[in-house]
């Protein structure tokens, strides 16, 4: 039976980096540790690709004729529009409103509905009216977007990852969760290098047997230069994170360079496609109907996924945001 993290480790009294790890490559070899053992498992000359993208508090309560429901900011689109979720006010799933619908923010402002997204039954493109920034807005008003398993609120700071700098995410990138100032410097102090990228997560709501849909992404020269040398030199490239895959492989030509990058990205990884630009990754554990098990078997294989799953579930390991970590060399 597939178990489900509840809380950060932290209110268990342990550490961002006391979270099991599974080890996995195409050998067949398997080895369960915990994450703070990850120096372990890296050498001088490897690079670590870490998105640096921040999490919105991106949940604003709101009322439709008299009904107390929560819209979830999803991706910020050109013209201050949004693509955005609407749910009751505790977090259970609701049919959408209809087109036009205008959605009044508890904080003040409101959100307009102006046409379903690309066909979704759950996704809207709204037009959002608040006043000031609405970064600003939303440290003022939002909450971090919480999914039934997690029972208590938390902190948006519960939500950030150390490699945190640039706020756009809807969800956490929550790869890098587990990393904390300490263990960074002991694998840079040992030779791991680490580079940053940037993508902006839209909601994970819609996405079980859905593709994802385009999202925001950056991939700076220096990364790109960074990524093409550690080829070079025999190194392995390891993504933090299936939104790092992502970004880098959209900016990754059919030659295999790397190259500096940014827009929008709907890159969907599959086996028959492939990777070109990493040679591991960093990941939590992912539902069955997620289309992010294609990528994680374009890079593992079939077998040696199910054969890592499998010990996942006997092994009792802890799924989603909070919950426990897969390394796939």
């Amino acid at each position: 039976m597939r178990l489900e993290a509840h809380e950060p480790p932290e209110v268990r009294g342990e550490g961002r980096d006391d979270v099991a790890l599974l080890v996995s490559n195409r050998r067949g070899e398997l080895v369960h540790t915990r994450f703070r053992e990850l120096p372990r498992f890296l050498g001088a000359g490897d690079l670590l690709v870490v998105n640096t993208s921040a999490t919105l508090p991106a949940a604003l309560g709101a009322g439709l004729d008299g009904e107390a429901l929560q819209v979830r900011l999803s991706t910020a689109q050109p013209g201050g529009l949004w693509i955005v979720e609407v749910r009751t006010a505790d977090g259970r799933q609701r049919p959408l409103p209809p087109d036009h619908s205008r959605l009044e923010l508890a904080g003040g402002g409101h959100v307009e509905l102006l046409a379903r997204f690309a066909g979704s039954g759950r996704l809207a493109i709204a037009c959002l009216r608040v006043d000031g920034p609405v970064d600003e807005y939303l440290v003022r008003n939002g909450l971090p977007i919480r999914y039934g398993y997690v029972h208590e609120p938390w902190p948006i700071e519960a939500y950030q990852t150390v490699f945190a700098t640039e706020p756009g995410s809807a969800e956490m990138p929550s790869a890098g969760r587990p990393f904390t100032a300490e263990l960074v410097t002991q694998l840079v102090s040992s030779g791991v290098l680490v580079a940053p990228i940037v993508l902006h997560t839209g909601l994970s709501s819609p996405e079980r047997g859905e593709p994802p849909y385009p999202e925001r992404f950056r991939v700076p020269a220096t990364t790109a230069a960074l990524v093409n040398a550690v080829h070079g030199w025999g190194g392995r490239v390891i993504a933090v994170g299936t939104t790092v895959v992502r970004a880098l492989e959209t900016a990754t030509g059919e030659d295999g360079i790397v190259r500096e990058a940014q827009g929008w990205t709907g890159l969907v990884i599959t086996p028959e496609r492939g990777v070109r630009a990493v040679d591991g990754l960093l990941t939590g554990l992912h539902e069955a109907e997620s289309s992010h098990l294609q990528m994680l078997e374009a890079i593992a294989g079939a077998e040696t996924l199910d054969r890592s799953y499998r010990a996942a579930v006997d092994r009792g390991y802890l799924w989603h945001e909070f919950g426990d970590v897969h390394l796939i060399l």
